[in-house]
């Protein structure tokens, strides 16, 4: 089997970090003039830019690249973490995987559902696959059910034995 190389996109992870930006400092500039007398909508409104500053400025600065390469002929699975800081990589090999299964951050009732693969390692430890960054596909559930359906074969499980598909 030839190796499995998924990449995440930066530029559509920058683009939305800029856009929470954007909304953050037309959000402090149009309640600016908030009435300070007491908590009103419009401090609420201030403080909300404020939120979505603070948040979305370290992130443009943390946007990066992460690269997960499955190995089936070495059995490990490469993970790979480069942004302006440096780069960091893990190893995992196919025999520390316990099990697997897709998933989820959010819920369908608040509006968006992020899904990813969740590597359940035998020392008890979670890892988690094609997240955080923004990995096309991230909100189908289907597309990450196909990605776990994947891996386990190349660990060389039958399809849909020892992953569990959570809700």
């Amino acid at each position: 089997m030839e190796p499995w190389r998924t990449e995440s996109n930066p530029a559509k992870q920058m683009m939305l970090t800029a856009v929470l930006v954007l909304v953050g400092a037309v959000l402090m500039y149009g309640f600016r003039n908030f009435d300070s007398s007491g908590f009103t909508n419009s401090f609420a409104g201030f403080l909300l830019g404020v939120l979505l500053l603070v948040i979305g400025i370290p992130s443009l600065l943390m946007v990066g690249r992460q690269t997960i390469v499955v190995d089936p002929s070495v059995r490990l699975i490469l993970i790979e973490k480069a942004n302006r800081f440096g780069s960091k990589t893990t190893t995992i090999s196919f025999n520390e995987i316990a099990d697997l299964r897709v998933s989820s951050m959010g819920s369908r009732t608040k509006g968006m559902v992020t899904y990813y693969v969740t590597l359940e390692l035998v020392s008890g430890k979670h890892v988690p696959l094609f997240f955080p960054d923004y990995y096309d596909g991230r909100w189908d559930r289907s597309v990450a059910e196909s990605r776990c359906q994947r891996l386990a074969e190349c660990l060389g499980r039958p399809a849909g034995i020892g992953t569990n598909v959570l809700s």
